[in-house]
């Protein structure tokens, strides 16, 4: 493992946090604790079809990927994103863009000879 996998995780890290940006909810709270941030359960159930109970449920996978942080403010837990680990995700993202490109052109290559 290259020292630059070392400080993004193991794998196994980064299929937690791409499991959970994979799922269309989840992806909708990320958005949107990326505009807004932080933000209670309650703001973030406001003018959806979800269910409070679920929200809570996805943001549970959010921060259990290190994706998102809850801190508390009175009775409420407020949710905002980490950063750093959405950083990495997109790091993450790129390096798998420059291999598929790397694959591609080999395919490329092998074909056309």
């Amino acid at each position: 493992m290259s020292p630059a996998t070392r400080k993004r995780g193991t794998f196994r890290d980064r299929a937690i946090r791409f499991a959970a940006l994979g799922d269309d909810t989840r992806l909708s709270l990320v958005h949107r604790l990326s505009r807004e941030s932080p933000l209670s359960i309650s703001s973030l159930t406001a003018g959806s079809d979800v269910t409070r109970q679920a929200i809570t449920k996805h943001l549970r996978v959010l921060e259990d990927a290190g994706l998102v942080r809850a801190s508390r403010a009175g009775r409420e837990s407020l949710y905002s994103l980490d950063a750093k680990s959405v950083e990495r995700a997109r790091i993450d993202l790129d390096e798998i863009s420059r291999q598929w490109d790397s694959a591609l052109l080999r395919l490329k290559a092998h074909v056309e000879k």
